[in-house]
């Protein structure tokens, strides 16, 4: 297994040397990791990277940062709404994810990852999210994305989340089969699958998606949960109530050399998030 860290999440309350681009990539290789989930437009500020900014020379800036540090790039996120209902904006959102596909090419990234949206401009869940026409909606939004994927030879993944339209494994069963490429994969995190309506399920939750999803797993993102009322709040691997047995029993059984992201992670906790879920891993 293959441990990394969002790269936004090696925040600009550290020394200047360590809020560049540059410095938290020094910064997650310091900190014993091997990979990053790079979102562009948190951690380059103040550039609007539309498909004008995203250029060949800066997927080779990325790509000669990465091999200087020693990482790669696990996922590089384009997290944006494919069922958006407005038909000119989803055209500018397809065009947007067109071209990071492009720079990831370029850059070496393993894969472009995205969410699964809502069907309102919001980008918030509502009585309409979990229905099958906003699932019929995402697929139509994501079937030229994907396409233009596989032109590139870039992998494509999708992200089931609770409060999203693909919210649980056969909702991502759904939109695989009917998308039928081998350009795309999932990314599965587990506390993304949870809510307080089935956390007394969780380990069926979470067991029932390896079962389906297993084949198609890319990466994997690892965070924990604590539970306020009706909502999970998350938090850094190992501060909370997750149970990492499953998950990691997976990988190691069956995803040999898996890149594995920390998510919500912060300057002080990341190095401990990240041996809690090695001495786990070692333990199974």
């Amino acid at each position: 297994m293959q441990i990394g860290i969002r790269l936004h999440d090696i925040n600009t309350e550290l020394a200047p040397e360590f809020q560049t681009v540059e410095g938290r990539m020094q910064k997650a290789r310091q900190d014993g990791f091997s990979c990053i989930h790079l979102a562009l437009s948190k951690v380059f500020k103040g550039m609007d990277l539309d498909g004008c900014a995203l250029t060949e020379g800066l997927a080779m800036h990325v790509k000669h940062l990465c091999e200087y540090n020693g990482l790669d790039v696990s996922v590089l996120g384009c997290y944006l709404n494919l069922a958006h209902p407005d038909s000119r904006m989803l055209q500018e959102i397809q065009s947007r994810y067109r071209g990071y596909i492009r720079v990831a090419a370029l850059m070496g990234a393993c894969v472009v990852g995205t969410e699964t949206g809502a069907p309102n401009p919001e980008y918030k869940m509502d009585a309409n999210t979990h229905t099958d026409e906003a699932l019929e909606c995402f697929i139509r939004g994501l079937a030229p994305v994907v396409e233009c994927a596989e032109h590139y030879g870039v992998t494509m993944a999708i992200e089931p989340v609770w409060k999203h339209i693909v919210y649980d494994a056969d909702r991502a069963v759904r939109v695989l089969n009917a998308i039928a490429s081998h350009n795309l994969r999932i990314i599965l995190d587990p506390v993304n699958l949870l809510c307080a309506e089935n956390l007394d399920r969780r380990e069926s939750v979470i067991q029932d998606a390896i079962e389906k999803l297993g084949d198609y797993v890319a990466t994997i993102h690892l965070k924990d949960y604590v539970q306020n009322g009706n909502e999970l709040s998350s938090i850094a691997a190992g501060t909370g109530e997750m149970d990492y047995t499953g998950i990691l029993g997976f990988i190691k059984e069956r995803k040999p050399y898996l890149q594995v992201t920390l998510e919500n992670t912060t300057n002080e906790n990341a190095v401990k998030a990240r041996e809690v879920v090695e001495r786990i891993y070692e333990g199974i």
